[in-house]
């Protein structure tokens, strides 16, 4: 059962695209190597699991585009926490998946 799930949106202060999806990647890269479920979306990363390891993830997210040259970065993170459980990413997405 997850408890928390949080969507987040990095964006480098960097003006090259090549650049800020390179960011990017190194972003989601880290992502996945947490081992939290996670969907790429077009605009966000969703992420489930517990809050303290999303927390971490979420910080983390903050660190790698400065690490990676970007002067800054502004990054969107939207969490839903419910210590009960929450809809799964696949709860919430399946059915327009066909």
């Amino acid at each position: 059962m997850y408890t928390t799930s949080i969507a987040v949106q990095v964006l480098p202060d960097v003006t090259e695209t090549e650049k800020v999806l390179a960011i990017v990647d190194k972003v989601i890269a880290y992502i996945d190597s947490t081992g939290y479920h996670y969907v790429v979306g077009p605009f966000e990363t969703t992420i489930e699991g517990d809050l303290e390891g999303l927390m971490v993830i979420a910080k983390r997210c903050q660190e790698i585009p400065i690490e990676e040259g970007a002067p800054s970065t502004k990054t969107y993170i939207k969490v839903f926490h419910n210590p009960t459980g929450v809809l799964t990413i696949n709860e919430k997405i399946d059915k327009f998946n066909k």
